[in-house]
C-alpha cells in the first residue's frame, strides 16, 4: 500500500466513530469542528428559475467586437451565414453579345466570371473562325457584308456550349478544318452557307423532305374547297362567251398599274415614260410615329415622285376582261391510259404586254421535285411586249426571242403532264392559272397552308416562307437575273412536303365538283 500524504488530516471525518476505514484519511481528533452537512438541491422544472441561481455550462462570450476574419454573431442565435449549409446555387449562363471592329472582326462581350474559358482565348478562337468564314464567303460578301462575322459568332457560341474547358480549343481547330473543306458558295442559298449546326439540321430536314414523294392521297386533306378558292381569288368557272375576241388593247386607253394615270397602250419601243416606285409600301416606326415607306427606295409613300423610269403598263383582274384577251378552258379529263401526273407543282413568270399581263415562262415539277416541263412562251400574233420586268420575271428580250411555242401549244403540251384529276400545287396558284387561262378545282396553295396573320387577301411571300421553314434562301439574284420559275416550283413543293412532315394533318374536305357550280365540262 502507498503511504498517505496527510492532506485531509485537518478535516474531521464525516462518519466519526462509525468510521470503518483503517487507517482513515480524515482526522478523528475531538477538537476539530464538525463537517458541514452535504445537501443536493433538485430544481423543480415547473418553477421559474432565477437568473442568479443559473450556472452556465460554459463561459459566457464577452460582449466584445468579433475577431478579425470571423463572421459576426447573428441576433437570432443561428450560426454565421458562411457556416450555414445552403442550397447549391447554379451559375448563370453567360450572355453573349458582340460588336464589330473596323476590320469586321466580331468582338465578344461576355462576363468573364460566367465563362469557363478565358475571354482572350475565346476572342482569339473567334478571330480564327472569322478568318475562315471570310475565305469561305469570298463570293457572297458583297451581297451580305456582315455574314462572315455573324456566322463566326454563332459558330463559336455553338462550340462553346457543347465543349468543356479542355476540349474547347481542339473543337475550334476541327471546325476551322471543316470550313476549309467546304465548297465555295456562289450564292446565299448555297448549301455551304451556315454554321455546322445549321448545315447538319438542314441536311437532316432536306433528307426527310426529299425522301417524301407526295401522291394524290397525301394531298386530299389539303385541297381547297370551293368556298376557299373563291375567298383566295380563284376563278371556278368559265366566263360567258367564246373568249379571245379582243386579244390586244394597243392604241386604246387604259389605267396605268404603276402611276394610276390613264395612258394610251403602246408597245415597248413606243411607250411613254412612267415615273414610279417598283417596290411595295410597308409600315415602319420613325421618331415614334408610324410611317409608310417604299421598300425600293425607302421614301415615304406621301411623296408623289417615283424612283424608277419605265413604260406605262396595265393589269386586268376581272374574269371577263381576261377571257376577252384569251379564252379560259378546263384541263383535259384523265383516262386509264393517261400519262398525267397525280401531283404537280407549277410556277409561271409573267410580263407586261399590250394584252395585259401574259405568261412568258411555264415550269412544272412532279411530286418528287423532278423537273418535267420548262418552256418560254411566245406572244400571240397582235400581242406586243411593253415591259419584261426582268427584276421579277427573269425574262430578257434576248432569251425571250428564243421562245417558239405560243400559249395554245404550251397548253397542248401540258395536257400530257397534267389533267383534270391532277393535284396542282403552287404559291398564289390562282395567278398562275389565270395567266394560263386554266380553270381547275384540285388545288393546293401555300398561301392557304401558311396564311398571313391578317388573313385573305393578304399573302406572305414565297421567299419568306422558304427562309423561315426550310432555312434556305431563294430569289437571291440581282435585278438582271430575276426569279426562276423552276426554283420557285421546287420551293413550293418542298414547303408542302415540310408541312406534311411537321404540321398536324387537316381535316378532310369534301371534294369540289363542277356539277355544283353548273360548269360545262365540254366548254373549251
Amino acid at each position: 500500500m502507498f503511504s498517505s500524504l496527510g492532506l485531509f488530516q485537518t478535516l474531521a471525518c464525516p462518519e466519526k466513530d462509525t468510521c470503518t476505514r483503517r487507517p482513515c484519511v480524515f482526522s478523528h481528533r475531538a477538537d476539530l469542528p464538525a463537517p458541514l452537512p452535504l445537501s443536493i438541491q433538485v430544481r423543480d422544472s415547473t418553477q421559474p428559475s432565477s437568473s442568479k441561481s443559473t450556472i452556465p455550462s460554459k463561459r459566457a462570450v464577452p460582449a466584445s467586437p468579433h475577431r478579425v476574419g470571423s463572421a459576426p454573431p447573428t441576433p437570432n442565435g443561428e450560426p454565421p451565414r458562411k457556416l450555414q449549409k445552403l442550397g447549391v446555387k447554379q451559375r448563370p449562363l453567360p450572355v453573349l453579345t458582340s460588336s464589330h471592329t473596323d476590320t469586321g472582326v466580331p468582338v465578344l462581350r461576355v462576363n468573364a466570371a460566367q465563362s469557363q474559358v478565358a475571354i482572350p482565348v475565346r476572342q482569339t478562337m473567334l478571330k480564327t473562325l472569322y478568318d475562315h468564314f471570310v475565305v469561305l464567303y469570298q463570293k457572297v460578301l458583297q451581297a451580305s457584308p456582315t455574314i462572315a462575322s455573324e456566322h463566326a459568332l454563332k459558330q463559336e457560341d455553338e462550340i462553346y456550349k457543347k465543349s468543356s474547358k479542355l476540349t474547347y480549343r481542339n473543337a475550334i481547330i476541327q471546325c476551322a478544318a471543316a470550313l476549309k473543306r467546304r465548297p465555295i458558295p456562289d450564292s446565299l442559298s448555297h448549301a455551304s452557307v451556315g454554321t455546322e449546326a445549321e448545315l447538319t439540321a438542314r441536311a437532316e430536314s432536306r433528307k426527310a423532305i426529299n425522301s417524301l414523294r407526295i401522291t394524290r392521297s397525301h394531298m386530299e386533306p389539303y385541297l381547297l374547297s370551293m368556298e376557299e378558292m373563291v375567298k383566295w381569288g380563284y376563278f371556278v368557272q368559265i366566263p360567258d362567251g367564246p373568249g379571245g375576241h379582243e386579244p390586244s388593247l394597243e392604241g386604246k386607253i387604259a389605267k396605268c398599274e404603276r402611276c394610276s394615270q390613264p395612258f394610251q397602250v403602246k408597245r415597248q419601243e413606243e411607250a411613254d415614260v412612267c415615273i414610279h416606285h417598283w417596290g411595295k409600301p410597308y409600315t415602319t416606326v420613325m421618331n415614334g410615329e408610324k410611317t409608310r415607306l417604299y421598300n425600293c427606295c425607302s421614301r415615304p409613300v406621301a411623296d408623289s415622285e417615283g424612283c424608277t423610269h419605265g413604260p406605262h403598263v396595265f393589269y386586268e383582274s376581272k374574269a371577263e376582261d381576261l377571257h376577252a384577251r384569251y379564252p379560259f378552258s378546263h384541263l383535259q379529263p384523265g383516262t386509264a391510259s393517261s400519262t398525267a401526273l397525280d401531283v404537280a407543282a407549277i410556277d409561271c413568270e409573267m410580263i407586261y404586254t399590250t394584252a395585259g399581263m401574259r405568261v412568258a415562262r411555264v415550269s412544272v415539277v412532279d411530286g418528287s421535285g423532278m423537273e418535267v416541263f420548262d418552256e418560254l412562251v411566245r406572244m400571240d400574233a397582235g400581242v406586243e411586249v411593253i415591259d419584261y420586268i426582268t427584276r421579277f420575271s427573269g425574262i430578257t428580250a434576248e432569251n425571250h426571242a428564243k421562245a417558239i411555242l405560243p400559249l395554245a401549244s404550251i397548253r397542248k403540251s401540258l395536257d400530257s403532264f397534267i389533267s383534270a384529276e391532277t393535284v396542282l400545287i403552287g404559291h398564289a396558284l390562282d395567278n398562275d392559272l389565270k395567266t394560263l387561262r386554266i380553270i381547275h378545282h384540285k388545288c393546293v396553295d401555300t398561301v392557304a397552308l401558311f396564311p398571313h396573320r391578317a388573313g385573305p387577301p393578304y399573302r406572305r411571300s414565297l421567299r419568306d416562307l422558304v427562309r423561315e421553314n426550310l432555312g434556305i434562301l431563294i430569289q437571291t439574284g440581282d435585278a438582271s437575273v430575276g426569279h426562276s420559275s423552276v426554283e420557285d416550283a421546287v420551293a413550293t413543293l418542298d414547303l408542302v412536303r415540310w408541312h406534311i412532315l411537321n404540321k398536324p394533318k387537316p381535316k378532310p374536305k369534301p371534294s369540289p365538283t363542277s356539277v355544283a357550280l353548273n360548269v360545262n365540262d365540254n366548254q373549251t
